[in-house]
């Protein structure tokens, strides 16, 4: 017989709180499967939008329609967003928002006057075509030297030695005795023979007005300057022609300048130059190109220039450093800041920025350096957006990406001005201004020498050719490439060129 159980109050209540707790944790896993939490993945993806592909940043033109890993490089596929750019069109995507916090600062193509002028290191040196070589004219002893070494800078008529010739002592008694003759035919003979024998003709005219035989000749030098080189001695016995003295003037100086082998070609004989010493800051002085070396030196790839300078007052010492400017001719020309360019050793490429946050890998062709600008001759157009500060990053996240950079035009503007005759080009554009001898254009493209549309000041030949047209004429145009710049030889409006 089965005893009832008896349940006291205190048991039904402790039953009826587990009861709660486990209805509880039912509704919470039932909760849990129909409302699952959401990955910060998933959301970040359902910020973005939909995905409508799936690529390999290093092959970005093929696509996958599920993720996954790639099938050519060990990597996760990425997502494309609908809204993100193609990654097949090129080009580093960066918000706009996060370019001042990388250091990213753009800069501008343009085109203005480009000048020439570039500087290069220089030393001074001697004239070597101020030298003179002071020589023994006749067979003799060394009876006196004068207080004189190398180095010293002596003025024009200063004695190096007394020479004693005992041949001239019989020659000028032979002299003096036909003179007693008072024959001009004899007189006239015996005294060319003096002068053969390597008398100069003071000494000459010393022994005929005194009657009096002088066998010592001073040596003196015909030219001021240092002394270069000084081999009398007191007693030595010296042969007709023997070197005495080496003495270099000093009136001008040469100032040998290495031109780097690249600016060669923009030097030229009778070029005016300026150079600056640190011997006299704030002073200029100013020469002339007299030579180009017809070597290169093979361990520093420069060229050898010689400029002379006159050196007024023997201040100009052989042997000071100068800086040498070499100025040059001024003309219009597309450039940017040379620190946008990434030169990788094979070719030179910037930055393109299109101003919405996108960046191109672009390849220039570029010409003269001119402070801090260089010349850009092809790859780029006027009013272009390139990168200055923080391009080796965007090009390194490039690279990553396997963007390749846009490559130049087959032909360059550089490359037509080469081109044998100067060629006509065609074209159409708008006037945007008239100034004496020069017109500013919006043309079209010019694909024969690879010109893109662009806004552009052409040399008018003659200067009246645009003789009643009017800024916002719409014409058409042929111009041709010369040295100094595009220059326009035919306009007519719109319609009448044929």
């Amino acid at each position: 017989m089965t005893r009832p159980i008896a349940i006291s109050p205190l048991h039904l209540g402790i039953a009826a709180a587990a009861l709660v707790v486990v209805t509880g944790g039912a509704g919470f896993g039932l909760a849990s499967l129909q409302h699952p939490s959401t990955s910060p993945a998933a959301m970040d993806s359902a910020s973005k939008g939909k995905v409508l592909y799936w690529y390999d940043p290093m092959v970005p033109a093929q696509h996958f329609d599920k993720p996954g890993k790639s099938p050519f490089m060990d990597m996760q596929l990425k997502p494309r967003y609908a809204g993100e750019g193609d990654p097949d069109q090129g080009g580093v995507q960066i918000d706009p928002s996060r370019l001042q916090n990388l250091g990213v600062r753009l800069a501008s193509v343009e085109r203005g006057d480009f000048t020439d002028a570039f500087d290069a290191a220089g030393s001074l040196d001697f004239n070597g075509r101020d030298v003179a070589i002071i020589q023994a004219r006749a067979n003799g002893f060394v009876q006196r030297v004068y207080a004189r070494a190398p180095g010293d800078v002596i003025a024009a008529g200063a004695p190096i030695a007394d020479i004693l010739v005992p041949s001239w002592g019989g020659a000028q008694s032979e002299y003096l005795a036909v003179k007693q003759t008072h024959d001009p035919a004899l007189e006239a003979a015996a005294r060319q023979r003096l002068v053969l024998l390597g008398m100069p003709a003071g000494l000459i005219d010393s022994v005929s007005r005194t009657g009096n035989i002088s066998n010592v000749v001073t040596i003196t030098t015909p030219v001021g300057g240092a002394i270069q080189t000084l081999d009398a001695r007191q007693g030595m016995t010296v042969s007709m022609g023997q070197t005495l003295a080496q003495v270099t003037g000093l009136s001008s100086v040469w100032l040998t300048a290495s031109v780097p082998e690249v600016q060669a070609g923009r030097v030229k004989i009778g070029q005016p130059v300026t150079a600056e010493l640190t011997a006299f800051p704030g002073e200029t002085f100013t020469g002339r190109v007299s030579a180009i070396l017809p070597t290169t030196q093979t361990d520093s790839r420069t060229l050898s220039v010689r400029i002379e300078l006159p050196n007024k007052g023997g201040k100009l010492r052989p042997g000071m450093f100068a800086t040498v400017h070499l100025g040059g001719n001024s003309n219009q020309a597309l450039f940017a800041p040379s620190e946008a360019l990434i030169r990788t050793g094979k070719r030179t490429l910037v930055m393109l920025a299109d101003g919405k946050g996108r960046f191109t890998p672009a390849e220039v062709q570029t010409g003269r350096e001119n402070g801090d600008r260089t010349e850009i001759l092809a790859g780029l157009s006027e009013g272009d957006k390139v990168v200055a500060s923080g391009q080796f990053l965007i090009d390194s996240e490039a690279s990553l990406s396997g963007i390749n950079a846009r490559p130049l035009t087959p032909m360059s503007p550089h490359a037509a001005n080469m081109a044998a005759g100067p060629s006509l080009y065609s074209t159409k554009g708008v006037i945007e201004q008239l100034k004496g001898d020069s017109i500013t254009l919006s043309h079209d493209a010019v694909p024969a020498i690879g010109w893109p549309a662009m806004t552009m000041t052409f040399k008018l030949s003659p200067a009246t050719l645009a003789k009643g047209m009017k800024v916002g004429d719409h014409v058409s145009f042929g111009f041709v490439q010369k040295p100094d710049g595009p220059v326009i030889e035919q306009i007519k409006p719109m319609g009448a060129m044929q």
